[in-house]
Order: C-alpha cells, then sequence, then structure tokens
C-alpha cells in the first residue's frame, strides 16, 4: 500500500499549475489564485482554462485539459458539480500529479453531490492522482510562490517566508490562522485546508510535512478524524522527525456520547479521547485559535533553547501589580515561581537598589527612567539556576522610541550571552517590534496569561521530545469466552483470568444454598441480583448490604421477589453472596471503546463519588505501568492514595498493575467489549494489593441497542 503522504510534492511544489474556470476577474474564485500567482511571481508554468476566452489576466486560455500544452503537475478545479468532476478525469487522464478542488456542491449539498464526491474518491484511488478537496481553501507554499488558494489573507501581501505550517480542516480557521500568524511576527512555510476529505486528509499533509525541511512547527485544526491509523501514525512520525504538532481539536463526538452506558463511559467523554490520542501520540493540544498561533509562533521563535519539562520563570516587570499577574498567571498553569538565588539577587540590588529582588522583580519605574538597567536586569536572571526561563513584562516600553532603542539593543546583546536559556517577552505590539525580538530567540506573546500558558505548552514541546515514543506491547485479538459479559460473576471470572483481584463470592439459586454460602463465608454478606438485564442492580431493590447468615435466606427471597415486581422480563440467573469489605480508598477502574481510535482506559476516584466528582485520568489502551502512575498524579485525588494528612500510603504498585492489566484485556477483546466498569475498587495499604468488588462487561451489541433507544 502507498503512503497516504504520496503524491503531496505535487501539492506543494508544482512546476506547472492548470486552473480550470479561470477567470479574468481577480476577485472571483476562479480568479483569485492566478491573480496572486502573477502578482508574487510564481516562478512556474500557469495554464488557465476557459472555453469561452482566448486570454486571461494576460496569459493565453485553453479551451479544455486535453488542450494543455503539457502534463500540469497541479490542477486547480473553480467549476462546481459534474463539471468539476468531468474536470478531474480529464486531468486523470492526462497524468496530472495533483489537484485542489476549490468549488462546492458535493458531500455537503445532499445525495446528489455525495454521490459525485465518492467519484472523486474512487478517481484518487484508481488513478494515483491525488485530490484535495473538494469544497476546500486549498494549499500554499511561501517560498515557492505556489498559491493554490483563494483566501483573502493573501490579496495584500505574501507572508513571509518561515518554518511554521499550518493544516486546517477548515478553510475560514486556516485563513485566520495565517492572518494571526503574520501579526504574531512569524513566518509560514506551507498551508493547506483540507475540506471535505474526498482523498487528502489533515493526516496525510502532517505525515508529509514530517519530512518537509522547510517546516519546523506544524499548526493543526481538525474537527474529527476519518482514519485513526492515518493519524496516529503521522503524530509519531513527525514526533520522530522532530517536528512539534501543536493542535486545536473543535467539536465532540456525539456517536461516542451516545455510546456512554456505565459509570466509565460518563466518566470519559469522547472528547477525552482525543486527549489521550496527542498525549500518546506526542502533539500538544491548545484550547483556542490564538493559542494555536501563539504557541506555534513561540516554539520557531526559540529554536533549540530550552525552557525545561518542569518549567518555572523568574518575572521581571516594572510594576509590583503586573508581578502580582504574573505570578498568578503562572500558578494558575503549573508555571514554578522559584525565589531567585542570594547571588543573583545581590546582582540585581546592585544595579537597582530599590528593586524586589526574590522573584517576580519589581523594577520599578527606573526600567523606563534608566533603560540600561534592564540588560543588567535580565543578565542576571538568565545566569540564574532557579529557574528555567525568564519572563519580562515589556508593557509599553517597545512603543516608546527611546526605550525601545535600548530596550532592542540590550537583548540582542543577552540573549546572545545565554544561547540556552528561554526568554519570554510579554508585549502586544508594534508589529515590528515583535519581528525583531523574535530574530533574537525571544518568545513573545500578548498578555500575561498567554505568556504563561505558553512557557507551559512549550514545556510540553520540549517533554514530547525528551520523552520519545512510548514501547507498547504487541496484543494479538482473541474472542472473548462464551457467556463473559452475562453477568456480574461471568465477568469477575474472566477479569481474574487477565490478571485482576476479586472478593471470593459465591453464586447460589436458592434461598437455602444462600444461607450455606453466608455461613461459609462468614461474618457479614453483601446479596445481589445476577441478570444479564440488569446493569444497576439497586434501583430495583436487587442488593442486600450487612446480611448475616441467618437472614440471607430471606434476603435471598426479597431479592427474586424485587425482580419479580420491577423488571418482569429479566432473567434471574441467581444471587452473588460476598463477604462484606471495608477498608482502603475506593477508586474505580474502567473501559469505553472509542468508535475512532479503539479502547481507553480510565482510573478515578470510585465509589459513590464517582459520578459527583468526575476525577479522572484517561489514556488509550494498552498502557504500560509506568503509564498507569501518570494517570495516578494527574487525578485531584492522588494524595489520597500518596499518603496526605497521615495516612497511609496506598498500594499504588498494585493499583497500575490493575490498570495494565485491564487495558490489555481491553485490546485483546475489542472486537467484543464495549465498556468495562469495575466500581469500587479498594486500594488497600501499600504492600497489601487491591481487591475489586463490582464488575461490569458491556458487549458492543448492547452498548448499540442502547444507544438507539
Amino acid at each position: 500500500m502507498t503512503s497516504p503522504a504520496k503524491g503531496l510534492n505535487a501539492l506543494f511544489s508544482p512546476r506547472s499549475i492548470a486552473i480550470v474556470g479561470a477567470s479574468s476577474e481577480p476577485t472571483k474564485t476562479g480568479g483569485r489564485p492566478m491573480h496572486m500567482l502573477l502578482k508574487y511571481g510564481y516562478a512556474g508554468a500557469i495554464w488557465p482554462i476557459n472555453p469561452k476566452a482566448d486570454v486571461v489576466q494576460g496569459l493565453p486560455a485553453f479551451a479544455s485539459v486535453d488542450d494543455l500544452p503539457g502534463v500540469p503537475d497541479l490542477v486547480l478545479v473553480a467549476v462546481p458539480g459534474a463539471g468539476a468532476v468531468a474536470a478531474l478525469e480529464a486531468a486523470a487522464a492526462k497524468g496530472a500529479g495533483a489537484a485542489i478542488v476549490l468549488s462546492a456542491g458535493f458531500a455537503e449539498s445532499g445525495p446528489e453531490g455525495a454521490a459525485r464526491q465518492d467519484r472523486l474518491t474512487a478517481l484518487a484511488r484508481e488513478t494515483g492522482m491525488r485530490i484535495l478537496g473538494p469544497n476546500c481553501l486549498g494549499a500554499l507554499s511561501v517560498r515557492e510562490r505556489a498559491i493554490g488558494t483563494f483566501s483573502v489573507a493573501l490579496e495584500n501581501e505574501m507572508p513571509k517566508t518561515g518554518g511554521v505550517s499550518i493544516v486546517s480542516q477548515s478553510g475560514n480557521i486556516g485563513s485566520a490562522a495565517l492572518r494571526q500568524l503574520k501579526d504574531s511576527g512569524a513566518g509560514l512555510a506551507r498551508f493547506i485546508a483540507t475540506g471535505n476529505e474526498a482523498d487528502l486528509q489533515a493526516a496525510d499533509a502532517l505525515e508529509w510535512l514530517a519530512t518537509d525541511e522547510e517546516t519546523s512547527v506544524i499548526l493543526c485544526c481538525i474537527e474529527t478524524c476519518r482514519d485513526a491509523p492515518r493519524l496516529t501514525r503521522a503524530l509519531d512520525r513527525a514526533r520522530d522527525a522532530g517536528k512539534p504538532v501543536i493542535v486545536l481539536k473543535i467539536g465532540t463526538s456525539e456517536a461516542g456520547q451516545k455510546a456512554a452506558q456505565s459509570h466509565t463511559g460518563g466518566l470519559a467523554g469522547s472528547d477525552r479521547v482525543f486527549d489521550a490520542v496527542f498525549l500518546r501520540h506526542g502533539a500538544v493540544r491548545v484550547r483556542s485559535l490564538e493559542e494555536l498561533v501563539q504557541v506555534g509562533a513561540a516554539v520557531e521563535a526559540i529554536g533549540t533553547r530550552s525552557v525545561g519539562t518542569a518549567p518555572s520563570a523568574a518575572m521581571i516587570a516594572a510594576s509590583g501589580g503586573f508581578g502580582i499577574m504574573m505570578a498568578d498567571a503562572a500558578a494558575q498553569h503549573g508555571v514554578g515561581v522559584n525565589p531567585l538565588t542570594a547571588a543573583t539577587q545581590a546582582r540585581i540590588r546592585a544595579a537597582l537598589p530599590l528593586a524586589a529582588t526574590a522573584n517576580p522583580v519589581d523594577a520599578t519605574a527606573q526600567m523606563s527612567a534608566s533603560p540600561d538597567i534592564l540588560e543588567k536586569l535580565v543578565d542576571a536572571a538568565l545566569a540564574d539556576e532557579a529557574n528555567s526561563t525568564v519572563c519580562l513584562m515589556l508593557a509599553l516600553g517597545m512603543e516608546i522610541p527611546r526605550l525601545r532603542t535600548v530596550f532592542t539593543q540590550a537583548l540582542s546583546r543577552v540573549t546572545a550571552r545565554h544561547p540556552g536559556k528561554t526568554l519570554v517577552a510579554c508585549l502586544s505590539g508594534p508589529s515590528d517590534a515583535i519581528a525583531e525580538l523574535r530574530s533574537f530567540g525571544i518568545a513573545c506573546f500578548p498578555t500575561i496569561d498567554a505568556a504563561m500558558g505558553g512557557i507551559a505548552a512549550l514545556a510540553k514541546v520540549e517533554a514530547i521530545r525528551a520523552a520519545g515514543a512510548t514501547a507498547l506491547p504487541s496484543i494479538p485479538a482473541a474472542p472473548l469466552p462464551a457467556g463473559a459479559t452475562r453477568n456480574e460473576a461471568s465477568a469477575k471470572a474472566v477479569l481474574t483470568d487477565a490478571g485482576l483481584t476479586f472478593a471470593n463470592e459465591i453464586t447460589v439459586t436458592s434461598a437455602s444454598d444462600a444461607t450455606d454460602a453466608a455461613s461459609r463465608i462468614g461474618g457479614l454478606v453483601a446479596m445481589k441480583v445476577l441478570s444479564p438485564d440488569i446493569q444497576h442492580k439497586s434501583d430495583i431493590g436487587g442488593v442486600e448490604l450487612g446480611i448475616d447468615p441467618s437472614g440471607a435466606a430471606s434476603a435471598y427471597t426479597r431479592i427474586r421477589d424485587a425482580v419479580a415486581r420491577h423488571a418482569p422480563d429479566a432473567a434471574f440467573d441467581g444471587v452473588l453472596v460476598a463477604p462484606m469489605i471495608n477498608g482502603g480508598t475506593e477508586m474505580i477502574l474502567g473501559t469505553v471503546t472509542d468508535p475512532i481510535f479503539g479502547p481507553a482506559v480510565m482510573v478515578g476516584l470510585g465509589g459513590v463519588f464517582a459520578e459527583i466528582f468526575k476525577d479522572t485520568a484517561l489514556r488509550l489502551a494498552p498502557v504500560t505501568e509506568a503509564e498507569a502512575a501518570e494517570m495516578l498524579r494527574e487525578l485531584r485525588a492522588y494524595p489520597l492514595l500518596d499518603g496526605a494528612r497521615g495516612r497511609a500510603p496506598a498500594d499504588k504498585a498494585a493499583l497500575c498493575t490493575a490498570i495494565a492489566a485491564l487495558s490489555r484485556f481491553a485490546v485483546r477483546h475489542a472486537q467484543d467489549v464495549a465498556e468495562i466498569d469495575i466500581n469500587p475498587v479498594l486500594v488497600r495499604d501499600d504492600g497489601q494489593g487491591v481487591l475489586a468488588l463490582d464488575a461490569l462487561i458491556i458487549p458492543h451489541q448492547t452498548a448499540q441497542q442502547e444507544a438507539a433507544q
């Protein structure tokens, strides 16, 4: 099978471009790309195709693709519907390498359009010609001046050449990112908006950009994923190539939400699976378009400079108020604020006796009155080892000519003296000042909050580079044993074989057997109905707690009668008799099967608190014990496991072993299992293990039936 990224050279580096539907009017979809190709100096051949014109925008026009003087590398299609399909068929027959369908009228417009789009997909597969779109904004390569887009973002000027590339499923969002990237002072390498993705997907562009020498960082905006292996492979290749991928994921999966039937399904949430995908495959997720562009621009600006994987910042401002705001924002984003060393504080006081020197550094109004002191302050902070980063609040300083000249000269010198350390500047303009600071390797953000969020994101990029790929076990698929999902007892049996630990329990089918079972277990017992048709047992009176042997027969009868009264159509498999067990921290374990990415495993605070606090961590399955430990550390409840407030530390190692074992089970039986819910799991003191008290396995068929109701 050929790589999905195959053929994109013709899209991004074409030697010739044909335009079907070329117009002499520069404002029309068929005229704008040609106008910009001419305006910005594309060096290749431009062949306008318009059967009603001999000349278009000063160039000889051709009646059809068949009449072209050669084979075009790239064909832009700006005619709608059936005309677009015919043009693409002619382009493929001619031997064109790639085509961009700018026009609409396909899957987004109803059944007839969907049929036309299916033809495009088939054409790409049959001929090998790569098709971008339809209904897309196209593509752009800045250095080559190869313009296959009608974006208004290019009407006034071409982006400057740089190392940032943009991949967006949405054309308008991609176009807005282009504009914001210009305002950030960063340069662009490639741009692509994939539209309906009849053939080329955002993942294919990611994979190609991973090997593109022009690209140093990739910004990606996606609404959905149509092919999970394609996306994860592309992310892996970008990570392996050292190309950071910053992702803005918008929207959530309605299908994933409908499939959530258990505690686990409700707590997981389909959008969280995307978080797990990005974490596993080395992408940094952001939550806004502004953050996407700002972080991408910062990655390009700092190059090989370091912010550390556990970021902290020395902060310098000309105001105590700004310093407080910086410290508050740092705390919110998980950026440390460590006191500067005594030696560094002495250096700062020598330069500015009135400065507050601990961190943040309050440089007072002297930063404006004597701008030459800035170099001494920043140099001292960059040389200090207490923090991984220095954040400088410039406020309005760069808008005042006398300050700007001194500040930029000082920052140029000081960053050159500290080539491995990152300096972050907080300023909103002017744009040429931002561009100048970026040229020194300084990351620039417009607000304090953006600066601290940016430092945190840069640390994630660095952590991904340092960690590399996680080695995961190869787990062959296997069918689930017959009857495994029938009831709680059968679920516990197969999960026990998978490595999880449950209490010693007895299944009974009569009142007298219940008495015998309770006597054998000893002490007080819990009794629960067993039925393939009853998931929430307590809701129908199917649970009895704290029963001694003398009351077991009566409890059995009450459960049986409750089922007959409240769920008369439910199968009755008997009653499970289990010891009453207390002690330990109650956790929840579970798995969900995402319709796009497959099984994911979850851990969180369990028992009655599972739905109240929704304190959970999620990863793609399988996970290693080390990844399971990372999941635990994400929980707000982690101190409960770690011995907070005099508690004995819990057996975290045993819990990690259980999480990993459950994740492997979910992968092995993914073809049969939709969800698994194990709640509660009692995590006992360190060295005493974990014990699961309840279990539910939901097969795909049941989940699908529930979702349809």
